[in-house]
């Protein structure tokens, strides 16, 4: 069942193995001595041929199977997520990532056939890579965040966002940023991980808005009738939408006056103009039906003689 091995054999053979190992430093040993001392003979062209010139030769050819191995990695890849309808920011990444890792491979594979030992340099690579992802990590929450927000698509550019601290108009979003534009046109960078760790308000999200203005009235107004005129107004300003219907509603009985919103829905892109002009008709309208709008008011009791001055 087992068959018996000769020593003498297994000495032969590993004196092979360590001959075959040093066959190339061996080779590129005796064609430097051969420079030194002059000799240019065919033997030492061969010698230079087996040393330097077929490795050398194999790299070069390694390096552009590489090189276009990586390119066409990267164009598949853009092609693949393009067709998933990912977002462009995020197609880009993804292709230069594969590229990228493609190269890497394909270097260390490319050492190897040149006799550089690539455990070590992977073990340094590792290392490297290690401490520059500590060094790094912020910026590597913001890359993750960047791609959450891609993803999941919480907004998209053009939207009227508060997020981060901020809020405007969605200009761009990046791997590492989200750029936006505030009314008053200041442009706004905050990194990914601010927006995707806190609260996203998406403004513009839905088609339409209800825009909510709050009235105070006399209190020796009639609550019907203020109700009535502030009700007409609100469905006389242009822009109201009649579905859902506007609405007048007592929010309580404040300190000095009346408390009422008035409230009525309109198309996104119209909140601004129709708040300015439904709070011009509110007013204008209580004016016209005598109805005051008070300002803050304070009785103040005194106890006890006022002394004379």
């Amino acid at each position: 069942m087992f068959q018996a091995v000769n020593s003498g054999e297994l000495v032969e053979q590993a004196g092979a193995a360590v001959q075959t190992q040093a066959e190339p430093a061996s080779a590129f040993s005796q064609l430097m001595s051969r420079v030194s001392a002059g000799d240019f003979s065919g033997e030492t062209w061969r010698l230079f041929w087996d040393s330097i010139g077929q490795p050398v030769l194999l790299a070069i050819v390694l390096i552009i199977a590489v090189l276009i191995v990586a390119k066409w990695a990267s164009r598949v890849t853009r092609k693949v997520v393009n067709k998933a309808e990912v977002e462009e920011t995020l197609a880009r990444f993804l292709s230069n990532l594969v590229r990228y890792i493609v190269l890497i491979a394909g270097g260390v594979a490319i050492l190897g056939t040149l006799g550089v030992e690539t455990t070590s340099f992977a073990a340094v690579l590792a290392a490297v890579g290690f401490a520059i992802g500590m060094a790094m990590s912020g910026m590597l929450g913001n890359v993750a965040s960047g791609v959450m927000l891609l993803f999941f698509r919480p907004f998209k550019v053009g939207d009227v966002v508060s997020a981060g601290g901020t809020t405007g108009k969605v200009f761009e979003i990046g791997l590492f940023t989200t750029t936006f534009d505030t009314p008053d046109n200041r442009r706004i960078i905050v990194p990914n991980n601010s927006i995707f760790g806190g609260t996203i308000e998406n403004v513009s999200h839905h088609a339409t808005r209800r825009v909510s203005i709050d009235v105070g009235t006399d209190y020796g107004a009639d609550i019907d009738k203020a109700r009535e005129i502030m009700l007409a107004a609100a469905k006389g300003t242009e822009n109201v939408l009649g579905d859902p219907e506007p609405a007048v509603v007592l929010t309580g009985l404040g300190g000095s006056s009346i408390d009422w919103s008035v409230r009525v829905w309109v198309d996104a892109a119209d909140y601004w103009g129709v708040m300015d002009a439904l709070t011009r008709n509110v007013k204008v309208a209580l004016d016209d039906a005598g109805i005051g709008i008070p300002f803050p008011q304070m009785d103040v009791h005194i106890d006890g003689k006022v002394a004379q001055g």
